[in-house]
């Protein structure tokens, strides 16, 4: 057996890849028969060539840069080693991290490396896995993993991969330009190919073109050249970016993007579709440009919205600004005004658990609730809604209570200093109500005693005739569904079960539902609800039938 049999033996075994995949994609399928070559337009001009790896190749990829990033990262943190220069492809860093270096600066100088993957060959890849500290690789090991990631003797662009190594790689270089900056009294940061310096000596405004010579004769001693075509000097009292973010005052985005980006929003009320550049655009697209604008706020802010209590969020949903407004107002279009999914709001979060196990049981008798793939898994065709931070502090949606339901209700009525955001969105539609729109759930424990979610919500919406009713339509798509009595008494959705389920041992414990935590001879409904899950094939969940029929009759309406 060959050095280079191991060698594959032990990349397949260190990124967790079945060694045949490798051998496959290597000698059998090859790696230039593994590529397809298009161009797309560059926003400046002209045409960029994509070398997109097929899905074979592109799993291997996408294993091994994790891995090698994994290993960087270990590696840093065991030595100790703060890497502030860089800030693309590494987590807890991006665009904001790398603009907020040169806020406030008199200059701003941005020099853009040119070919920044492909100036990268199969030969430097090779040696920088064999020698580099991080990684000493054997020769044999760095020359597969080159093979693996590069395409023509070179990083492509588009591979997953080229980023993190060619990232990595740069990361000698650019304590060679930290030295050169530092000469010149310069502030740098690098996001990939993008490198920014800044300052607010006087002096560069001669010097820039003497420290432009010295950074292109390093780059060219290193194996890259400067983009000349975008090499530009900002001042001050003209509008200074970074990565595509104003720094003048402090970070934002383009004036141009944010009306944009509340055109898109303003025309998605209105016909339920809009457009970025000439086509489609989609929701995911959309909530990523405002969640990048609410980011933007959050860090000009100062403010942590995870440390924030129920009660302070009260205070800031009636004290949003308009960009938060436009965002909050997006969010309720797509998580109630008009959700892609039937959605279930559930008092607790073990509820979602044992509302799935049922379904899964039953799933012949729900088609339209859930199915199969063609990998045999099961597919809900449901949402459970996720009760995100960002929720809390947009809407209060915190994790159990009846305060959760009364805020959604509030957003949908305009009540205790809430927006009527229904009404907003709806007056905006051309197509006023919107009919086959998915409902909304608001799932309540069974419980009729005052200071129970039920009945606070029910007095909340001054709502009393119809509660012996299996489920009420409150609003457009708004619904209330409880819990099935049982034997007409209170029932909590674990009351489902039979005695001998509710019963059950694990580990010499009982189920004690009114436990939060488990502790000596007791379980919490947490361990329960993921045992059921976990043995859903086994339990009896015939007192659950009433309940999945009446939220599939919802869903019908609908």
């Amino acid at each position: 057996m060959s050095n280079y049999d191991e060698a594959r033996k032990m990349v397949a075994k260190l990124i967790n890849v079945e060694l045949r995949a490798i051998t496959y994609v290597l000698y059998k399928k090859g790696i230039e028969k593994s590529y397809t070559s298009f161009e797309i337009p560059k926003k400046a001009g002209g045409t960029r060539v994509i070398d997109s790896p097929n899905k074979q190749l592109k799993r291997i990829q996408r294993r091994l840069g994790k891995k090698i990033y994994d290993i960087h990262k270990n590696y840093l943190d065991q030595n100790r080693i703060a890497s502030n220069i860089s800030h693309g492809f590494e987590v807890g860093k991006g665009i904001i991290t790398n603009a907020r270096i040169h806020k406030n600066k008199k200059y701003l100088l941005n020099i853009d490396i040119a070919n920044f993957f492909s100036s990268v060959n199969f030969g430097r890849v090779q040696g920088y896995f064999n020698k580099s500290q991080e990684f000493l690789f054997s020769k044999e090991v760095s020359t597969i993993i080159s093979q693996l990631v590069c395409y023509d003797k070179k990083l492509p662009q588009g591979a997953p991969t080229s980023p993190i190594i060619s990232n990595l790689i740069f990361n000698i270089v650019d304590l060679r330009i930290l030295s050169l900056a530092k000469k010149y009294k310069l502030s740098y940061t690098r996001y990939a190919d993008d490198m920014s310096f800044s300052t607010n000596n006087r002096a560069f405004q001669t010097d820039y073109i003497n420290f432009i010579q010295e950074l292109r004769n390093l780059l060219e001693n290193s194996g890259f050249e400067i983009n000349e075509n975008k090499t530009r000097l900002e001042y001050y009292s003209s509008r200074q970016e970074v990565t595509g973010l104003t720094v003048n005052k402090k970070i934002n985005v383009s004036r141009k993007f944010i009306k944009q980006t509340r055109a898109m929003v303003d025309q998605l009320f209105k016909a339920n579709s809009f457009y970025i550049d000439d086509t489609f655009g989609t929701e995911e697209q959309l909530e990523g440009r405002l969640a990048f604008i609410n980011q933007l706020d959050w860090y000009n802010n100062e403010l942590e919205p995870e440390s924030k209590k129920q009660k302070a969020n009260k205070k800031y949903m009636s004290g949003l600004n308009a960009r938060e407004k436009q965002y909050q107002y997006f969010l309720f279009y797509k998580y109630f005004f008009k959700p892609s999914k039937p959605t279930i709001v559930t008092e607790g979060k073990t509820d979602i658990l044992h509302i799935k196990a049922a379904l899964m049981k039953h799933s012949d008798r729900y088609p339209n609730l859930i199915t199969k793939n063609d990998e045999g898994k099961y597919v809900f065709n449901l949402y459970f809604l996720n009760k995100t931070k960002r929720l809390k502090y947009f809407f209060g949606i915190v994790q159990n209570g009846a305060d959760t339901m009364k805020n959604i209700w509030n957003f949908y009525n305009g009540k205790n200093n809430c927006d009527n955001i229904f009404k907003y969105i709806n007056d905006k539609s051309q197509y006023g109500v919107i009919r086959n729109v998915n409902p909304v759930i608001l799932l309540f424990d069974n419980e009729k005693e005052p200071d129970k979610p039920l009945r606070k919500f029910l007095n909340h919406i001054g709502m009393q005739s119809g509660i012996d009713k299996p489920f009420l339509k409150l609003k457009a798509n708004l619904y209330l569904q409880k819990i099935p009595r049982i034997n007409n008494s209170d029932c909590e959705i674990e009351d489902l079960y039979s005695k001998e389920v509710l019963n059950i041992s694990i580990d010499g414990k009982k189920f004690e539902k009114n436990v939060k935590d488990s502790v000596e001879d007791t379980f919490s409904k947490d361990i329960f609800s993921k045992y059921i899950l976990e043995h859903y094939q086994e339990i009896d969940f015939k007192n659950f039938l009433p309940l999945l029929d009446s939220i599939n009759n919802i869903c019908k309406i609908e």
